[in-house]
């Protein structure tokens, strides 16, 4: 199996899982949740492997996976900066009240943001520094907003519970907002952090990530539906679709476009040129 294929295929195992997830309940529910984030993990530092190398794969275990355990801890001991919360016992094994599965969820999530990014930025108009920046906001704002849907949904699975929980947003009783802005704060520490040590082939892009920008599509469109028809989350499904569409309808569209460009060489409409996948 080619390197891309190992990637398709935990993404096909994936998809499969969550499809099944509104289809349990109860333990069966929190075991595919644990087995879903599991995968997700395996996916994203998998692809960081295969397509980047070691250096990067361990920079987003590193700032990621690492640095989502210790904000995690912080924000269990002492309520920053998400607020104080607690979480239940129904997602395996904890260490400093976090359980084990919450840091690679964020890692899970890290890495096709990421690249969502740099393709969305890859021929940006402006200074490199510019570029950057974009980058940043825009794969911050990419994670975060993933989190208008995670949170409603785990907390109406009782996963974790907010001591305090005002204000909320309207339609999402049970989160406090502050919870949303920890999530934009840890988020652009990690994606700031992310780029210099994964190296600079993190900032290129090619079709070695179509895995990974099919899964951040994918995860956006699905959770749409899975919140408006099977977990009876409207509110959920309105946010996160307004706050995700940020990155992900401009990522669609511009996927849209490349395909219509390809079709049309391929059908001699338009004259042949060098085709260069990758952006920096």
């Amino acid at each position: 199996m080619t390197r891309r294929g190992i990637s398709w295929t935990l993404l096909a195992v994936l998809v499969l899982a969550q499809i099944c997830y509104p289809l349990t309940a109860g333990a069966t529910r929190a075991g595919l949740t644990v087995a879903t984030v599991v995968l997700g993990w395996l996916l994203s530092v998998g692809h960081a492997l295969l397509s980047r190398g070691p250096r990067a794969a361990a920079a987003l275990v590193a700032v990621a996976t690492g640095g989502g355990f210790a904000i995690e801890a912080i924000g269990v001991a002492t309520g920053v900066p998400f607020g104080s919360y607690d979480y239940s016992g129904e997602l395996g094994p904890k260490l400093a009240g976090v359980p084990l599965i919450i840091p690679l969820a964020w890692t899970w999530m890290a890495w096709p943001a990421w690249l969502a990014a740099v393709r969305l930025t890859g021929g940006s108009i402006g200074s490199p520094a510019l570029r950057r920046v974009r980058r940043i906001a825009l794969a911050t704002l990419g994670l975060a907003t993933w989190d208008l849907f995670l949170d409603p949904q785990m907390v109406a699975e009782g996963y974790w519970v907010w001591r305090n929980a005002t204000p909320a947003l309207p339609g999402l009783p049970g989160i406090p907002v502050s919870n949303y802005l920890g999530w934009l704060l840890f988020a652009v520490l990690l994606m700031s952090a992310l780029r210099p040590l994964a190296g600079p082939d993190a900032d290129r892009t090619d079709h070695r990530d179509h895995p990974m920008i099919a899964l951040y599509l994918w995860t956006y469109f699905s959770s749409i539906l899975a919140h408006a028809v099977f977990l009876d989350l409207p509110a959920s499904a309105l946010w996160g679709a307004a706050g995700m569409s940020v990155t992900a309808v401009p990522l669609a569209v511009i996927l849209l476009r490349s395909r219509g460009a390809s079709d049309a060489h391929r059908e001699g409409h338009l004259p042949q040129r060098p085709g260069v996948d990758a952006t920096r």
